[in-house]
């Protein structure tokens, strides 16, 4: 005959900060490598912005006048288009995750579940890093000059990435409550169509007035005015503060609305 052993056995330890820190980098490093598999995707994104800096260069710029050589001009908002784009790419990629199952999988693990949302974060900086720099590379061989001071450079670079953040977690947030990656790119098109009501493209006191007042409260106004004072040498006239405010004001929203409806969604 055989007893049960019934006495009480000690629980495991409850996961400390290392232990999420390390779930957390397994869920980047998950992301990451997606990234690399989906070349279509990676080739967009690297792609299309070097496509669209080419055309308005060369094809609109010639008819626009921004006060300055054009290209010089434009580049600062061609970043800003990329970062949408890289965002976009999230919101998608989350909702793929919600809709293929892997997530309730996650859910049963001893895993801080939102970590998923951090990876695809984390993804979309790295992507974004990679198109800025082919961006900015095939921008100074077709002209742009650019007379920044390594300080300044990194503070250029430094606004780019807070924007970059913003739209990524706004992105993530509508990837949360979209009904698929299908819904979820068509949300994000109003994260596209942003930088060109404002003075990514064009001075915003050439637009009619009710388009000015838009572009005026436009988030990428001061981001796009800020980075292009930084690079340029040009007054900056409080825009870099305006740019760190909204974009750290939007990270933040889009950070708490993400985790909350990502712990709501069934």
């Amino acid at each position: 005959m055989t007893t049960v052993d019934l006495s009480p056995r000690p629980l495991p330890d409850p996961p400390g900060p290392l232990d999420a820190a390390r779930d957390v980098t397994a869920f980047v490093g998950r992301s990451l490598r997606r990234s690399t598999r989906q070349l279509d995707t990676l080739l967009l994104a690297v792609m299309l912005p070097v496509m669209l800096l080419l055309l308005f260069v060369y094809v609109f710029g010639g008819a626009i006048s921004a006060g300055m050589e054009y290209v010089d001009f434009v580049v600062p908002g061609i970043v800003l288009l990329t970062a949408g784009y890289g965002a976009a790419t999230a919101a998608v990629d989350v909702a793929s995750d919600l809709g293929n199952g892997i997530v309730d999988r996650f859910r049963s693990m001893p895993v801080p579940v939102t970590g998923v949302l951090t990876g695809h974060v984390v993804a979309s900086l790295v992507r974004n890093a990679v198109s800025t720099a082919l961006v900015v590379g095939v921008a100074l061989l077709v002209g742009f000059d650019p007379v920044a001071s390594p300080g300044e450079w990194c503070a250029a670079l430094g606004v780019v990435a807070l924007f970059v953040l913003a739209l990524t977690w706004v992105s993530v947030a509508i990837g949360t409550v979209a009904s698929g990656p299908e819904a979820a790119s068509g949300f994000t098109f109003f994260i596209l169509f942003l930088p060109y009501v404002s003075s990514a493209f064009v001075p915003v006191d050439t637009m009619p007035s009710v388009l000015a007042t838009i572009a005026s409260w436009n988030p990428v106004t001061p981001v796009a005015d800020a980075v292009r004072g930084l690079l340029l040498g040009l007054p900056l006239d409080g825009a870099l503060g305006a740019a760190v405010a909204w974009c750290v004001g939007i990270a933040v929203a889009g950070r708490l609305g993400a985790g909350l409806l990502f712990r709501r969604t069934p």
